[in-house]
């Protein structure tokens, strides 16, 4: 107790210093300085190092979880463009939305592929996969996601399968609340004899955790093991993966909020795919395919104080999928992007009985043309207008919009600024919680007659990057239509799975700048929505309407020298007013982390963190606990 008070009490103090830098250094942000420009030794190089806040770099300060080994999820939290409502920590189980949509709307793609959970939008975030495997991840809204996304009306986080290099690591820690973590990943590649230009690598990772949590019943235990064979042509790339993750943890009043229940989830999740990209036309073209199986299984219970042996919840879903996407280029002005998923789902369950079927069969086509105007050396205008058509076998198709134009100019130094104007549209089918829950259940009553949700998004917005800084803003305006969502009346404890037709109105700020030794990104974000439940009974709604109207992230990360640096991730935000949450309505969030890099040993580092270091109670879904504070301390080794 003595060292965590003490480590506690550090950070704080190292929290109020770099507070002061980093607020300095906000109010230059936007400001031109000569600093000098990032260099990264390779593609998987700031993997390891904890990237940058540079264009190319992660959005977030700290990428290292103070709660568990690191996930693709882990550094999400304060991600400008997406508000991730966890229970329990990140890692156990995190609800992503982007711009004011719901989790249900918001797809992860890997490579050609986009990794969905036909059972629930809570279950996406279930990825296998060591994030060293992947590169930063890029947020698609608007015509992008209409283009690229599959099942998403929100937005998508896309990811590429990284190049594999001869790199390791391995990491011990542990932490108050009996937290302990391990990992130890590998990295090899080799180049083929006879042919030279060809290489093969090979990577593995094995990951573990456990913790009786920060709040009690809040306990964990996880496991995750993956690996990956990789190919690499002149003009292609070939991955093989295979993944394994078990997570047990548990939490008050995780789905079943205010019933002072002490539910559990225990997740099997596997994913075997592969992914293949080649380039052609001197590399101006090129076309990704991917193939993936995956298998979810869910043992929920409700009450493990009190649990009933006659009423277990089991799910079993299962995905196989095929994707295509790519770009032809046809001459130096035109060209054709496209964008292609077949996926069948089924799903097993001793609870989820009461829909019309439990098998579908989802399908999209997206085709994008461009064309761009050479206005003089520098200044480019493109125009990009098509469709997609989506749909499954159950609930009809959909044919839909994609349109945007862009200005671009780009200097011979590579500095660029653009001002882009979109307008696109999109669809998804329900998932099988809403549809086959029981219709007259009490907490959850599902609703087998909804439809395909359906989205409409508006958007104006403008980017500006050069060596040392960067900005982005937009304004944008999105129709949801057919929204899914779990409403509730006077009664705000009977939710009922319902369509909600919602318009939101956003404004999105974000920069960054980097210094000799500091690095920041600071965002601002509101938003508006205006709801029509097509019921004067109904009185709220439990997902879609948790929003926050103001937030602003900070992040910092000073490195004074060779041995020290400072991470510093900071969340203010004030939520609209929901009638279900017991907490207060605004709240400030804080992660700070301490790396030192001993001289005499540069493989090795000794890192603590601190994680909601203002021991924050806010409810991130109304009526569940929130986390506690959670102190850190371990080392990696690299290799």
């Amino acid at each position: 107790m003595y060292v965590y008070i003490n480590l506690k009490r550090m950070l704080t103090k190292t929290a109020s210093l770099i507070y002061s830098i980093a607020i300095a250094a906000l109010a230059s942000c936007l400001c031109h300085g000569e600093s000098p420009k990032a260099q990264y030794k390779s593609e998987n190089d700031y993997i390891y190092t904890l990237p940058t806040l540079t264009v190319k770099g992660q959005e977030t300060a700290n990428i290292r979880p103070a709660t568990t080994f690191e996930s693709v999820v882990s550094n999400l939290d304060f991600d400008p463009r997406m508000d991730f409502q966890s229970r329990n920590m990140a890692e156990a189980q995190g609800d992503i939305n982007i711009r004011g949509g719901t989790f249900e709307g918001t797809g992860i793609k890997v490579g050609a592929a986009t990794l969905i959970d036909p059972q629930t939008g809570h279950y996406t975030t279930e990825l296998p996969i060591a994030p060293e495997m992947l590169s930063e991840g890029r947020v698609y809204t608007g015509a992008e996601n209409a283009l690229g996304g599959f099942n998403s009306t929100a937005g998508t986080i896309a990811y590429q399968w990284s190049r594999i290099v001869d790199i390791g690591s391995t990491t011990i820690g542990g932490g108050n609340n009996s937290l302990n973590f391990q990992r130890i990943h590998h990295a090899f590649k080799h180049d083929f004899t006879k042919s030279p230009e060809w290489t093969w690598g090979a990577e593995f990772e094995y990951s573990r955790s456990e913790s009786n949590g920060t709040i009690k019943y809040g306990d964990h235990a996880f496991n995750r093991s993956s690996g990956r064979f990789q190919l690499i042509g002149p003009n292609s790339q070939t991955d093989f993966f295979a993944g394994y993750q078990d997570k047990f943890f548990g939490w008050p009043e995780l789905y079943a909020a205010p019933f002072g229940s002490n539910e559990t989830e225990d997740l099997i999740t596997r994913l075997f795919l592969i992914n293949h990209k080649c380039t052609y036309a001197a590399e101006k073209s090129y076309w990704e395919s991917a193939i993936y199986h995956r298998i979810n299984s869910d043992h929920y219970i409700y009450n493990r104080s009190a649990p009933d042996p006659d009423k277990p919840y089991l799910h079993k879903s299962k995905i196989t999928s095929i994707a295509l996407s790519g770009f032809h280029s046809i001459n130096e002005a035109t060209g054709i992007h496209y964008a292609s998923q077949l996926m069948s789902d089924t799903i097993d369950s001793n609870s989820l009985t009461f829909g019309n079927f439990n098998s579908r069969t989802n399908y999209k086509l997206s085709v994008l043309p461009k064309y761009t105007f050479n206005l003089d050396k520098i200044d480019n205008l493109t125009l990009r207008a098509g469709v997609s058509y989506d749909g499954d076998n159950r609930k009809g198709n959909e044919l839909s919009i994609i349109s945007d134009l862009i200005w671009e100019k780009v200097d011979s130094n590579g500095d660029s600024q653009s001002i882009y104007l979109s307008y696109s549209e999109a669809s998804k089918a329900t998932g099988y919680t809403a549809l086959n829950s029981n219709p007259n259940g009490y907490l959850f009553a599902g609703n087998n007659a909804l439809s395909r949700e359906m989205s409409n998004n508006l958007e104006l917005g403008s980017q500006i990057n050069k060596r040392e800084w960067r900005f982005e803003g937009a304004v944008f305006y999105r129709w949801d239509k057919d929204l899914v969502d779990w409403t509730f009346g006077s009664d705000k404890n009977n939710r009922e799975a319902n369509a909600v037709d919602i318009d939101t109105f956003g404004i999105e700020l974000i920069a960054s700048k980097r210094w000799h030794m500091l690095e920041t990104i600071a965002s601002y974000t509101f938003l508006d929505k205006n709801e029509d439940y097509g019921d004067k009974e109904i009185k709220g709604s439990f997902y879609a309407l948790n929003f926050a109207n103001h937030r602003i992230t900070l992040g910092a990360i000073w490195t004074p020298n060779d041995i020290v640096k400072v991470r510093l991730d900071n969340e203010w935000r004030s939520q609209a007013d929901n009638p279900a949450r017991t907490s207060g309505s605004q709240a400030l969030f804080t992660n700070i982390s301490l790396s030192i890099f001993p001289p005499e040993h540069d493989k090795l580092e000794l890192f603590v963190t601190l994680d909601n270091a203002w021991d924050e109670d806010y409810q991130e879904v109304p009526g569940t606990p929130g986390r506690g504070d959670q102190v850190s301390c371990g080392a990696t080794y690299r290799w």
